[in-house]
């Protein structure tokens, strides 16, 4: 059973729209993408993502373009207007693909049969030529069908005696509208690529000038793309990161608090981000000297990951200074 792609973002002009699908790893080669006037699919094993369009668009006139991660696909609208919604919402959706699948497959057939048309002409034209060379046969025209699955909407797999549903909803629901609420009005952006206003390629920038240890422009990378889209938990907690680095504490904590509070419901799938933002702010903490307020945040950090040794050194260090036995701060546990 394929996983839906709920990350996806979306932008418009009144002419065209443009859908950045992150592949999470995915070869462009291995990527499937239909496409009718009404209707989008691109499959990447195991992941899966469908648009039921709002309105149609000219599907004789898409591009597609893989980029940094991402496959960005321009569809040109048939009529030029804002869209309200990028998908419609009814009971419909099996019948729109159904049909659109039919109609994708009976164009391949129509390109297969115009192809063996002037593949035949060809040959006439050329046969002394090409008398002594083998003939190949081409394929039959692949046949169309429908293949009916149930989606779950249940993608963690904690058990579900131990699950907690309604707060793994909660998340879920939280991370798809977050993504989908792209700010394009942003000044810096007017000047930059269309991929360049994507907040994946943004994040990408800035981790990037992290490992290379450009903490300011891992710093303004970030910024940007908190302009763009600003309640990404990892932007806020990858900048405090960077704040770290470059000594603002009072920014390192005020970005791993605005993390932490945009990382909930707590959630198995975001335990990991949460420990990150945890340290951090614990960090900034105590290289202000503050060991009770970053004790705490360890603490909070342990109680999540108790198994983490390296935590555990901190932690008990963090207690070693406040009961006058050690000197030295821990630093930010990766």
């Amino acid at each position: 059973m394929p996983l839906v792609v709920m990350d996806y973002v979306w932008t418009q002009t009144e002419t065209t729209l443009y859908i950045n699908v992150p592949l999470k790893g995915t070869k462009a080669g291995k990527v499937d993408i239909v496409c009718t006037d009404d209707y989008l699919k691109v499959h990447f094993p195991p992941y899966l993502f469908e648009a039921f369009l709002f309105e149609p668009v000219d599907d004789d006139r898409i591009a597609v373009r893989v980029a940094n991660g991402c496959a960005v696909i321009t569809l040109p609208k048939r009529t030029n207007k804002v869209w309200e919604h990028l998908m419609i919402n009814n009971k419909e959706k099996m019948e729109i693909r159904q049909r659109a699948l039919l109609k994708y497959h009976e164009k391949l057939s129509s390109e297969l049969i115009l192809m063996n048309i002037f593949l035949l002409a060809d040959q006439r034209s050329n046969s002394n030529a090409k008398s002594k060379k083998a003939q190949h046969e081409l394929p039959p025209p692949r046949l169309s069908g429908n293949i009916q699955v149930t989606f779950t909407p249940r993608i963690f797999p904690t058990a579900l005696r131990e699950s907690r549903l309604p707060e793994e909803e909660e998340w879920l629901r939280k991370q798809a509208e977050t993504w989908r609420k792209v700010n394009v009005d942003v000044g810096e952006l007017k000047n930059l690529k269309e991929e360049e206003r994507n907040p994946y390629w943004l994040k990408d920038k800035g981790d990037k000038c992290f490992a290379t240890g450009d903490f300011l422009g891992a710093v303004n990378a970030y910024s940007l793309a908190i302009r763009v889209m600003g309640k990404i938990p990892a932007l806020h907690s990858n900048r405090a990161a960077c704040h770290l680095k470059l000594r603002n504490f009072h920014k390192a904590i005020e970005d791993s608090s605005q993390a932490l509070d945009l990382l909930t419901p707590p959630v198995p799938a975001n335990a990991a981000a949460r420990v990150r933002a945890f340290v951090r702010r614990g960090s900034a903490f105590c290289e202000l000297q503050a060991y009770p307020e970053g004790l705490q945040d360890f603490l909070a950090a342990l109680k999540i990951d108790p198994n983490n040794e390296a935590l555990l050194v901190d932690t008990q260090r963090i207690r070693d200074i406040i009961q006058g036995s050690a000197v030295n701060p821990p630093s930010e546990t990766e």
